[in-house]
């Protein structure tokens, strides 16, 4: 309950550009679980498939890939197997596995800024107001930039959960590449 009337405090004390910037953070946070989440199981879900497939090629199980394989689609509609039709397979997979990476990119670049804006904000606003009362001291100031500070603070915030987001998705892609240039290359080279 203390923690919902500080909220509420908080947001009262605050100005509309203030809010803004926490509002527009919290949409950026949001997002930023939302693609992770997706794009994560997504991306392991592939990841197991592909292993699979490529564990019965290495162990001799399989000429070619399982049925599940994202590979599978594409052999299907060629006579022999060539590096080319791989390459394509692999991109097509790789750029639907990255998708939502520029957003998390443009979000852990932005964010920092979007919070020192509101922190500018809500100082000059502090300022603005001390400067037309009499008496003015720290214990006066102080609260009122710590408050202020609290923009910056969630801006870092949401840009340190999308950077790391965004290197895990990355290193996930990279892991689902992997998968699919082994699996070309041993069916090409079972073909030579």
């Amino acid at each position: 309950m203390a923690f919902f009337e500080i909220l509420q405090g908080y947001i009262d004390k605050s100005s509309a550009i203030t809010i803004f910037v926490l509002v527009l953070l919290s949409i950026y946070l949001i997002i930023t679980l939302w693609i992770f989440i997706y794009r994560y199981f997504s991306i392991k879900s592939k990841i197991n498939i592909e292993t699979r497939s490529v564990n019965k090629l290495y162990m001799g199980r399989s000429k070619s890939v399982d049925g599940d394989s994202l590979l599978y689609t594409y052999l299907n509609k060629v006579l022999i197997p060539n590096r080319a039709i791989f390459s394509v397979a692999k991109n097509s997979a790789i750029k639907g596995a990255t998708s939502g990476l520029t957003a998390l990119s443009i979000i852990a670049s932005t964010s920092p800024f979007i919070g020192l804006f509101g922190t500018v904000v809500a100082i000059l606003e502090t300022f603005s107001s001390l400067g037309s009362q009499k008496g003015s001291s720290i214990a006066i100031v102080a609260p009122a930039i710590s408050e202020a500070l609290v923009a910056t603070a969630a801006g870092i915030a949401v840009a340190t959960f999308a950077y790391t987001f965004h290197l895990i998705l990355k290193r996930k892609a990279y892991e689902l590449n992997v998968l699919l240039e082994s699996q070309a290359d041993l069916i090409l080279s079972q073909k030579a």
